[in-house]
C-alpha cells in the first residue's frame, strides 16, 4: 500500500527545501514520439533549481533493443550516482506534463532500493504557474554513491507474462488508450501488432489523472471497478513501453493494492513478438 499523503509533496513543501543536501530533485520528463517535445532541451531551457535530468532512454538497458528497459542494478548505480543522487536522500521527481512519466521514475528508484521517493504534485506546470523560481543551463552535480539493489518481485518479464496469460493467475491491466487496447488504432511505434494480451483489462492511465494530478481515491476505485479489476488480487500493469503502467501501479497502491508488479517490456515487447498471442476488441468478460 502507498501512503498518498507522504508519496506526494506540494510545490510549497519543495520550495521551502531548495538547496537542502538531503533532497535530490529529479526532472523525469519524457514524452511519446508523437508529442514532438524534446524533454532534454526543455530541461536545459528551464527547470527547478538544483534539479538533474533523468533521461529514461539513457538510464536504461540500451542493449535490449526495447525502449527504456530497466538497467542492471550496477549500471543504475553508476549512472544515477553520476547524477549526484544517493539512495539515502529524499528523492523528489517531477515531469513537464504534470503527472505522466514521473511515476515511472518514481517506480524505478523504488525498485532499485531508494527508500524515500516522492512525486511533486502538479509537476513542473504547477511550479511554473505559481511563479516559483527556475533556472536554465546544463547541470554538473558532484557524484555520489548509490547503493542499488533490484527488487525483482516488482518486475515481470515476457517469460513471466507468457505464463500469466496462459494460466490467468493474475489480473493484467493495460494503461493504453482504449482505441489501442481494442486494436482500433495503430501503435505509435512501427512494427507492433494492434490489440492486447488475452485476458487483460483496460484502465487508460489518462482516466486516472486530471489537471496533472492523480484523481481522488473514489474516482480511482471506480475506474478499476468498471474494468473488472479487484485491487485485493495480484495485478500486473502494462502499457505501451512501461511508462504509464507505473501510473496504474501508483494509483493502485494508493487504494490499498499490495501485490502489484509492472511488465517492463509492455506492448513494445509483446506486440513485437510474433509468437505472443494478441486479440482485438473489448476486454473479455
Amino acid at each position: 500500500m502507498i501512503d498518498r499523503a507522504t508519496t506526494f509533496v506540494s510545490t510549497e513543501w519543495l520550495a521551502a527545501r531548495l538547496g537542502d543536501p538531503a533532497i535530490a530533485i529529479v526532472d523525469a520528463s519524457w514524452y511519446l514520439p508523437n508529442a514532438n517535445r524534446d524533454a532534454a532541451a526543455e530541461f536545459r531551457n528551464s527547470h527547478i533549481p538544483g534539479a538533474v535530468y533523468f533521461d529514461l532512454d539513457k538510464v536504461a538497458d540500451i542493449r535490449s533493443g526495447l525502449p527504456h528497459m530497466l538497467p542492471s542494478a550496477d549500471q543504475f548505480a553508476v549512472t544515477v550516482g553520476q547524477l549526484g543522487i544517493s539512495e539515502t536522500q529524499t528523492i523528489v521527481v517531477y515531469d513537464g506534463a504534470g503527472l505522466f512519466s514521473a511515476p515511472r521514475v518514481w517506480w524505478t528508484f523504488r525498485v532499485m532500493g531508494a527508500k524515500d521517493v516522492r512525486i511533486l504534485e502538479g509537476g513542473f506546470p504547477e511550479w511554473v504557474a505559481e511563479g516559483r523560481p527556475v533556472e536554465a543551463g546544463e547541470v554538473a552535480p558532484a557524484p555520489k554513491a548509490f547503493n542499488a539493489k533490484l527488487d525483482a518481485a516488482q518486475v515481470r518479464s515476457i517469460v513471466d507474462m507468457r505464463g500469466l496469460v496462459a494460466d490467468r493467475s493474475v489480473t493484467i491491466v493495460d494503461a493504453r488508450p482504449g482505441e489501442r487496447f481494442r486494436g482500433e488504432q495503430p501503435e505509435p511505434r512501427a512494427g507492433l501488432r494492434a490489440g492486447h494480451m488475452p485476458g487483460s483489462r483496460n484502465v487508460p492511465a489518462s482516466s486516472l489523472v486530471a489537471d496533472g494530478k492523480l484523481k481522488s481515491a473514489s474516482d480511482i476505485e471506480a475506474a478499476f471497478a468498471a474494468a473488472g479489476v479487484d485491487p485485493s488480487q495480484p495485478i500486473v500493469t502494462s502499457c505501451g513501453s512501461g511508462v504509464t503502467a507505473a501510473i496504474l501501479a501508483l494509483a493502485l497502491g494508493t487504494i490499498g493494492a499490495r501485490n502489484v508488479a509492472l511488465y517492463d517490456g509492455s506492448w513494445a515487447e509483446w506486440g513485437g513478438a510474433e509468437d505472443a498471442p494478441v486479440i482485438t476488441g473489448p476486454a473479455e468478460q
